[in-house]
Formats: structure tokens, C-alpha cells, sequence
């Protein structure tokens, strides 16, 4: 199975939530991928950026450098528009951000790991887990 990993899974693990942590290399030992999606590593770089938190940026790029962070491609450009669209019809929009994360997810078939399951759980063909339960 692949994982995606959401940016505030991110977040959880460089905050130092030891039982996260050792989910995710249980997961991995277990022959599991873990990825970050484009638009993740964007928003954690982002905000490490904007807090100055140089030891938590340490830790970030040593996962990115463990995980493989995987570009966006025109497929999931494609998917995203369409759950745009699919939202604005229904009034649920959600942050542009969220939309490109769950798009490469259903693109390439990931399973999406997120503790902010309320807004992904009505996207069509999104697969996700929270490891926060």
C-alpha cells in the first residue's frame, strides 16, 4: 500500500508525537511507501519557514530525504478541477490545497493519511486513514 502523507500528520510527527512516529515506521517496516504530495510539502515548508523553526525544519528535511516527495502531473490538475467544480455545485468548498492533495491521492491510488478527515471523507474515490484515533 501507499500512504500520503497530510501536512498535519506532518506537523503531528515534527511536534514530537512519539506514537505518530512510530505508526509511520511501523508502516514502512512493513513494506509500506509513505509520500508527501507536492502541496504538503509546500504548506509544512511554508509554515516552518514562516515560525523560523530551524530545528523542526532539520527534522522535516530529513523525512522528506527518508519519504519521497512526489510531484503534481497534469492527471491530477485534471482531478482537482473536477472536485472543485463537484464542491462549488454542492456549497462544500474546501482549501484549494486540500483539493490538489486529495486529486494526487486519487490519482496515483494513495491512501490519504489525515486527521482533518471532515474535509476529505465525501470526496469521490478518496481513500484515507487517521492514525490520530
Amino acid at each position: 500500500m501507499i500512504y500520503a502523507l497530510d501536512t498535519n500528520i506532518i506537523s503531528y510527527i515534527l511536534n514530537g508525537n512519539v506514537r505518530l512516529s512510530e505508526k509511520l515506521n511501523s508502516v514502512v517496516r512493513a513494506g509500506n511507501i509513505v509520500v508527501i504530495p507536492l502541496m504538503v510539502y509546500y504548506e509544512a515548508r511554508r509554515g516552518l519557514l514562516n515560525n523560523n523553526a530551524v530545528n523542526k525544519m532539520r527534522l522535516f528535511n530529513k523525512l522528506c530525504a527518508r519519504l519521497d516527495v512526489k510531484n503534481l502531473t497534469n492527471s491530477d490538475m485534471n482531478i482537482a478541477a473536477d472536485i472543485y467544480n463537484e464542491r462549488k455545485k454542492t456549497g462544500r468548498m474546501i482549501d484549494d490545497g486540500d483539493i490538489l492533495i486529495a486529486a494526487q491521492c486519487i490519482t496515483n491510488k494513495y491512501t490519504l493519511v489525515t486527521n482533518n478527515v471532515k474535509h476529505f471523507e465525501d470526496i469521490e474515490n478518496l481513500t484515507y486513514e487517521n492514525w490520530m484515533n
